[in-house]
C-alpha cells in the first residue's frame, strides 16, 4: 500500500512528549512554568521509556530472547509499560505489585496479560513478603526469566538521559532554568538532570519526595535514617530504601509534600488547567508551590516539571470523593465533583 501515514505499532509512539505551558495554577508565581506531560505516551507514562529502552537493550545482549519471562516489581505504571511492550515482542509478564497501587492499576495490568502478585506495601524491603523480594523469588523460580529491578538498574537512568533530557533541553530552546520532578526508582530525575546539567551546569534540580520516605534525608546526610519511614499515601513517590537508580549528585534539593496537600493539587490541575494527570504530578506541582514560597523562582525563571502519568489511574484514589473524604481530606460541601443528572 503506497503514501498511508501510519505507525507500525504503539511502541513508536513512545517518547516526544509534548511540554505544555502552566497558565493558571501558576498564577501570582515569579517565572515561566511548562509541564512535561509523560500522559501522552501510550501506556499513558513515563514508564514507556524505560520499559522499551530496557527490554532493547537486554535484547540487544543477548540476556533476553524469544519465548522469555520479563519480571518486575511496580507501584503500576512500570509493570503496564513492560506488559505493553512484552505483548508486541512476544514475552510472558509476572510482576509483583504493590497494594497500595489503586485498584484501577492492577486491573489495567490485568487487562494487558500480566500475572499479577500483590504484596503488602508497609513492610520492610527485606521482608519476604515485599514486591522487591517477591520478585527476586519468582525469577529464582521462573525458569527463562529476567528480572528488570528499576530501582537498581543504570539503564533506568540511561533510557530518560537519551529521550527525556534531550527532549526538554530541545523544547525550551536550552532556555530551562529549572528542573521539577518525583522521585521514586530515580531514573527519571537522574536521567533527565544528567543530560541538562552537561548543557548547562547552572541548570537547578528540584526534587520532589514524600513525607514516610528517605530519600530527602539521604540526599542530605548521605545516611539511611530507618526512622523516616511511616506509611503514606502516595504512589510511585519516595521509598524505603536507597535505589541506586538515583543518581544524587545531579539533584540540587529536595522537598517534602504531603499526600493531603498533593491530592487537593492533583485535582487542581484538572480543573484549572484541564490536565487530567495523576498524583505524582500533583506531588511535584505542590513542589513547586512550597519552592515558590520559599523564593526559589525569579521572574527569568523558565521551569520545566515533569508530570509521569495520566489521572485514570486514580479514579478509585485523589478523583474520589468518596475516597478523599475517607481519608480527611475533603469538605465535601465545598470541594465535591459536580454532581451527575440521570434524566428518566
Amino acid at each position: 500500500m503506497k503514501n498511508i501515514q501510519a505507525r507500525e505499532n504503539v511502541l513508536e509512539l513512545i517518547g516526544n512528549t509534548p511540554l505544555i505551558k502552566l497558565n493558571n495554577v501558576t498564577a501570582g508565581m515569579k517565572g515561566s512554568f511548562y509541564a512535561k506531560v509523560e500522559a501522552f505516551n501510550p501506556g499513558h507514562s513515563a514508564k514507556d521509556r524505560i520499559a522499551l529502552y530496557i527490554i532493547n537493550e537486554a535484547e540487544r545482549k543477548g540476556i533476553l530472547r524469544p519465548g522469555d519471562t520479563i519480571i518486575e516489581t511496580t507501584s503500576g505504571n512500570t509493570g503496564f509499560s513492560i506488559a505493553m511492550v512484552s505483548i508486541l515482542k512476544g514475552y510472558r509478564c509476572i510482576l509483583a505489585v504493590s497494594s497500595k497501587s489503586s485498584a484501577d492499576k492492577i486491573d489495567m495490568l490485568r487487562a494487558m496479560g500480566a500475572e499479577v502478585h500483590v504484596c503488602p506495601a508497609h513492610v520492610p524491603a527485606d521482608d519476604p513478603r515485599s514486591y522487591y523480594e517477591v520478585a527476586k523469588r519468582l525469577h529464582q523460580e521462573v525458569a527463562g526469566s529476567i528480572y528488570i529491578n528499576q530501582y537498581f538498574n543504570q539503564l533506568n537512568i540511561d533510557a530518560h538521559y537519551h529521550s527525556t533530557g534531550p527532549e526538554i533541553w530541545n523544547q525550551t530552546n536550552g532556555q530551562i532554568t529549572h528542573l521539577v520532578a518525583c522521585s521514586g526508582t530515580g531514573g527519571t530525575i537522574s536521567g533527565t538532570a544528567k543530560f541538562l546539567k552537561e548543557q548547562n551546569p547552572n541548570i537547578q534540580v528540584l526534587g520532589i519526595d514524600a513525607y514516610g520516605s528517605v530519600i530527602q534525608k539521604y540526599h542530605e546526610t548521605r545516611e539511611f535514617d530507618k526512622e523516616e519511614i511511616y506509611p503514606y499515601r502516595i504512589e510511585g513517590l519516595g521509598k524505603n530504601l536507597i535505589p541506586s537508580a538515583t543518581d544524587f549528585d545531579t539533584i540540587d534539593r529536595f522537598i517534602k509534600v504531603t499526600d493531603e496537600d498533593s491530592a487537593h493539587t492533583t485535582r487542581e490541575l484538572a480543573k484549572k488547567e484541564g490536565l487530567f494527570v495523576g498524583y505524582t504530578s500533583g506531588a511535584a506541582m505542590q513542589g513547586i508551590k512550597q519552592f515558590s514560597e520559599e523564593g526559589v523562582f525569579d521572574e527569568n525563571s523558565v521551569v520545566v516539571v515533569i508530570f509521569p502519568d495520566h489521572g485514570s489511574r486514580y479514579m478509585s484514589k485523589v478523583f474520589s470523593d468518596e475516597w478523599m473524604q475517607q481519608q480527611g481530606f475533603m469538605d465535601t460541601e465545598k470541594e465535591s465533583q459536580p454532581s451527575v443528572q440521570y434524566i428518566k
